[in-house]
């Protein structure tokens, strides 16, 4: 009815409560609350005579009707008729003209000693005494923190009003609502209901409208007095002042060395948003993110999440907003504002100052005799990364590896790891990439992998200065080319040049630079002195390395 209407005073005697007819057509099958005397209430209705004649409906004003039932400010019947009903409730209401408007009725609108039908359906219960109501619909098993006041928080939400009618929703605008909490950015329902909750923790809060948008409500789709539901998943929050969360998921048991700023670290990840929606994965790429730390060169969370780790360590890197992408995000898939979660696998890391590192393992007494640049080594190895990732081993080949050593045919930090080592001798090396294969990496090597070495060095055998393949123990022979020309024809073909060097060798009075090959040494000896190709040595051909560079140390053919 018309305020005026509703709002007068019932006229002749009240009569008993029972003589008001209630039909209660429709009751919802969960009333959490029933309308009581002092409550307030908001209701839509339509009212007729008996002959169904309209004379008045709130529909037609287009606005709910709102007050308190049970004190008298409505008429009788209707207080009567209201009390006791759930929100989204239905009746019939008959009432008799003494609980209505008596035997003088309303000038134009209403007759004297009229029967009055309602069509009534509430839509809205609430008490001045109320508090806000908060039910828990779901909460990670883990949480490591709530909100406070302060704090800025993502969250989704759907709003109706307490008959279920719809009115805003975040999930329809794509975007999550982004606010600080506790500052007075937000209703002081929504303030409150927000406190304690957890990253992707679910609520329904319940904000009677004192603590919403009162007796004003909000535009065209939140009427006066209205209480409101909030159906809320909390995505993310932090606060400000927050700086880098760490969770140290495993360590391994030995850890030499810990990661500082300038450290080169490779490693795995999954970055995830709060809510666990993934973002980024280098797993996905079947890559490792390689990147030097505490530089610049990544965000800065991650730069100082990454300080003091481990190799092999995994850990978790929760970062604000202010230490990731701040307030605009990353491309599609990082919202503004956004928490970002990383879990991190560090392979490895080194300094681009790293030497080789050696760890003896085994080394055989009365070792007096050891490997130098130039000696030819055979030796066993197993190659792997950090991580245990099985790379190489010679143990797949029938023979062990060969090298003759500074001749640049190995990694440089292998090359390194095999010297002053003793036959029977095994070794584990850390390789830096700098000293192994670099950026780039090799064959199944990746780039700026550090390599894990064990080596045995099998045998040795004493080399030759660089740039020789022969050299004598002594003095050469005064008459070298007589003694080579072993027919006295004038000419020193191919084999007896190789039968003159094999005897040198044999009787110990020179040797061979070390080689699986030593046929393949002389016949390289032999084209170096037949200098125009034709097939045999002549004296103006043969000459000694001394005679050539003027080394005196060592004399070589």
């Amino acid at each position: 009815l018309l305020p005026g209407i509703l709002g007068a005073p019932a006229l002749g005697d009240p009569g008993p409560l029972e003589d008001v007819v209630i039909d209660r057509y429709y009751i919802p099958k969960i009333c959490l609350r029933e309308a009581q005397m002092g409550d307030f209430i908001r209701y839509h209705y339509n009212g007729t005579f008996k002959d169904g004649k309209k004379f008045d409906s709130s529909y037609d004003r287009g606005a709910t009707v709102a007050g308190v039932v049970g004190v008298g400010r409505l008429i009788t019947g209707m207080d009567r008729g209201l009390q006791g009903m759930c929100v989204n409730e239905r009746r019939h209401l008959i009432v008799p003209p003494h609980l209505g408007y008596g035997s003088i009725g309303v000038a134009g609108l209403i007759p004297p000693d009229a029967t009055l039908y309602f069509d009534v359906v509430m839509l809205d219960i609430w008490n001045k005494n109320d508090k806000l109501q908060i039910t828990t619909l779901s909460k990670p098993e883990r949480c490591n923190r709530t909100v406070e006041n302060s704090d800025f928080v993502r969250y989704h939400y759907n709003g109706t009003l307490l008959d279920g009618t719809p009115f805003d929703s975040s999930y329809s605008k794509g975007s999550t609502y982004d606010t600080y909490v506790g500052t007075g950015w937000l209703i002081k329902g929504m303030d409150q209901g927000l406190l304690g909750m957890c990253a992707g923790e679910k609520r329904s809060i319940i904000i009677p409208p004192f603590l919403a948008y009162g007796e004003k409500g909000y535009g065209t789709v939140i009427p006066p007095q209205a209480s409101l539901v909030f159906s809320v998943l909390l995505v993310d929050f932090h606060n400000p002042k927050d700086g880098v969360f760490l969770e140290h998921l495993e360590v391994p048991e030995s850890c030499k060395r810990r990661a500082v700023t300038g450290d080169f670290v490779r490693y795995h990840y999954n970055g995830t948003l709060m809510d666990g929606t993934l973002f980024d994965s280098s797993y996905s790429r079947n890559q490792t993110y390689n990147t030097y730390i505490g530089k610049g060169y990544i965000i800065p969370g991650m730069d100082q999440g990454l300080q003091g780790v481990c190799m092999g360590e995994q850990r978790r890197v929760v970062i604000p907003p202010h230490l990731a992408y701040g307030e605009d995000g990353a491309g599609d898939k990082i919202p503004g504002s956004a928490v970002l979660v990383f879990d991190v696998h560090v392979i490895d890391f080194h300094n681009p100052a790293d030497p080789v590192e050696i760890e003896t393992v085994f080394r055989p007494e009365g070792c007096n005799v050891t490997t130098r640049n130039r000696d030819f080594v055979r030796y066993h190895y197993n190659c792997s990364l950090l991580d245990g990732t099985r790379l190489f081993s010679s143990h797949d080949y029938e023979k062990p590896q060969e090298v003759t050593l500074g001749a640049n045919k190995v990694i440089e930090g292998l090359n390194s790891g095999l010297l002053d080592m003793c036959a029977g001798e095994r070794r584990v090396l850390i390789v830096p990439p700098h000293l192994g294969h670099g950026e780039s990496g090799a064959r199944g090597v990746p780039g700026s992998a550090v390599l894990r070495f064990e080596v045995e060095l099998i045998s040795m055998e004493e080399g030759v200065p660089e740039g020789y393949l022969f050299i004598w123990h002594g003095e050469p022979p005064a008459s070298l080319y007589e003694q080579m020309d072993l027919n006295k024809d004038g000419g020193i073909p191919a084999d007896e040049f190789s039968t003159f060097i094999k005897t040198q060798v044999a009787e110990g009075k020179g040797r061979l630079m070390p080689s699986s090959d030593p046929e393949k040494v002389i016949a390289d000896m032999f084209r170096n002195q037949d200098r125009n190709q034709d097939g045999k040595i002549t004296p103006d051909e043969l000459k000694l390395k001394s005679d050539e560079d003027q080394e005196k140390i060592h004399e070589e053919l």
